[in-house]
């Protein structure tokens, strides 16, 4: 079984997700257990996520890494704080006005969500509560945002309810983040259901742009976005490292690098 393949990454996005319940770690039988699967099916995907960085392999079971966790809105929000404005510059000064967008839970498109303040006439749709309001009852803009139970870390609505929801939708643009990026494997989630999310706003967008920075060049995580071909720009604050500059070229995925540009307003 490849590493692309959606079962292996499926199957290692629910081994994560019940490391985390299990408090960080767990011996393989009580996650082959749990998951109602093999020891050898547990062993296999333990393997390739220690590979990723996302464990460490344990006589018996294993733990999660400390990155492998990803840390809650507020603090991404935090991080990389100024290149992270300088991609929602360039980012919002793709958007005309009048459009209509995607946005969702990640900490670089809440930093588009400002960036996007002076914007009229906008539709957008979203998963999250930070861009929602951000964006709500200014400037004549629209927001239509997805529903379902929001999630405690971020305020983002996954699941069956906010998947049915942007199903209504046909829209300009869609605004996403990620991850991590490989060249091997493409644009990464640590989250299945936002990844599914995802992969359903691509298909309902005209252009897919990716706002990353270069924290998630060759970051590895569990989930493939899919085919890489159907992200049209991917926008960072880095020149990306030349394999994945390579990838990017074979995938006909166009790269504008923020810091070579004026942020809005500038």
């Amino acid at each position: 079984m490849s590493d692309l393949d959606p079962t292996s990454n499926h199957r290692q996005a629910e081994i994560l997700h019940a490391l985390r319940r299990a408090g960080g770690a767990a011996r393989v039988q009580s996650l082959a257990h749990e998951l109602d699967v093999s020891d050898e099916t547990i062993r296999r995907n333990l393997r390739r996520l220690a590979k990723g960085g996302l464990v460490e392999k344990l006589h018996g079971g294993a733990r999660l890494v400390e990155h492998a966790v990803e840390a809650d809105l507020q603090t991404r929000l935090m991080e990389q704080a100024e290149p992270k404005r300088r991609i929602a510059g360039v980012v919002a000064g793709m958007v005309p006005d009048g459009s209509s967008l995607f946005l969702d839970v990640g900490s670089t498109t809440s930093f588009i969500a400002d960036a996007l303040h002076a914007h009229r006439g906008l539709t957008i749709v979203t998963n999250s509560v930070a861009v929602a309001y951000k964006l709500a009852t200014r400037n004549g803009n629209r927001v239509f945002f997805a529903g379902g139970e929001l999630r405690a870390n971020d305020g983002g609505a996954f699941g069956p309810e906010a998947l049915g929801f942007l199903e209504y939708f046909m829209l300009d643009l869609a605004i996403l983040s990620t991850s991590g990026i490989c060249p091997e494997r493409g644009f990464l989630f640590s989250d299945l259901s936002e990844a599914r999310l995802t992969r359903t706003m691509m298909r309902r967008a005209t252009r897919c742009i990716v706002a990353a920075d270069m924290r998630k060049f060759h970051r590895i995580a569990p989930v493939s976005l899919g085919d890489p071909t159907e992200i049209d720009l991917l926008v960072c604050d880095a020149a990306p490292p030349g394999d994945i500059a390579a990838a990017a070229a074979d995938w006909g995925v166009s790269i504008c690098v923020a810091a070579d540009m004026p942020a809005e307003g500038k």
